[in-house]
């Protein structure tokens, strides 16, 4: 990683974050910070969270088993804000998988060559066969969101992938590909004490980019250009799952339980799963209170 980025996370903090975002991080302290409006008090209790993942993890072993031997297709597009809890939820998603049946798919920036091809090419080739599952740690979905904020993407540009995104993605609906996409959204104080615990853990520095320091300023441009991505995106052959993530624990297990709940494998036990909750996890619509 690039060394220089320790601090400007912390000079962020200090110098020009919003006053009610540094007054919320002071009260919290290291606990995390739940955005107005969250439908819960508290972050649910670590031994429901883990008696309930370990009941999860063996019904997503089942729908591997069901994968393999049907052929079926699944792929699984995890997007969301930066430190929203994509990567952990991706690890505990396939923590008991096979790595050869369900490997993580996270592309660096294009190449040259990349960038002189169709938009949506090089997420073609990590598209699953039969009796794969593919997790996308972020998506073709950077052209909505990332790209648009930073200017790495053309106004002509997006409104092509804008018009072209709802016909790629129900191709893969009608030719038997399993689609999910989860939006993982958290509040802007959660967001930042996320950061800093990340810039002062030497082991998980590594996850800091120039991207994230830079966009802790464009909250805002980031708000609008999601808003307008889940709006334009969101459709009956491929519905966005957004989960609100405040509560890291909630959120994975919700991010689970859709994509269980949804794929017709074989012994599936209910009581294991357990309902998703509709409280955190739903339609677009529970973007508000993302602040």
């Amino acid at each position: 990683m690039d060394r220089s980025l320790i601090g400007q996370v912390t000079d962020y903090y200090q110098n020009d974050a919003p006053k009610a975002v540094r007054e919320a991080i002071e009260e919290a302290g290291k606990k995390d910070i739940l955005a107005p409006g969250f439908p819960y008090d508290d972050r649910m209790d670590k031994d429901d969270y883990e008696a309930a993942l370990d009941r999860l993890q063996i019904e997503l072993v089942k729908m591997q088993s069901w994968v393999e031997e049907s052929g079926a297709r699944v792929a699984v597009v995890f997007e969301g804000r930066d430190a929203a809890g994509k990567g952990g939820a991706i690890t505990r998603f396939r923590a008991n998988l096979n790595p050869r049946v369900a490997p993580t798919v996270a592309l660096a920036k294009p190449t040259d060559v990349e960038r002189g091809q169709w938009y949506f090419q090089r997420y073609i080739k990590h598209l699953p066969t039969t009796g794969r599952i593919a997790l996308f740690d972020r998506s073709w979905y950077n052209r909505g969101v990332v790209e648009h904020v930073f200017g790495f993407c053309t106004p002509k540009e997006r409104e092509r992938f804008f018009a072209q995104v709802p016909e790629f993605e129900e191709m893969l609906v009608d030719e038997g590909v399993h689609l999910f996409k989860m939006w993982l959204t958290v509040g802007r104080a959660e967001q930042l004490r996320r950061f800093l615990a990340r810039e002062s853990d030497p082991l998980k520095q590594w996850k800091l980019s120039g991207i994230d320091v830079q966009g802790l300023a464009k909250w805002d441009a980031y708000t609008a250009a999601i808003e307008e991505t889940l709006t334009r995106s969101h459709s009956d052959h491929a519905p966005w799952v957004v989960v609100r993530a405040d509560d890291k624990r909630r959120a994975r297990l919700a991010v689970i339980r859709r994509v269980l709940h949804a794929l017709p494998y074989y012994g599936k036990d209910m009581d294991a799963l357990g309902e998703i909750d509709l409280a955190i996890s739903g339609g677009p619509e529970l973007l508000v209170g993302d602040a």
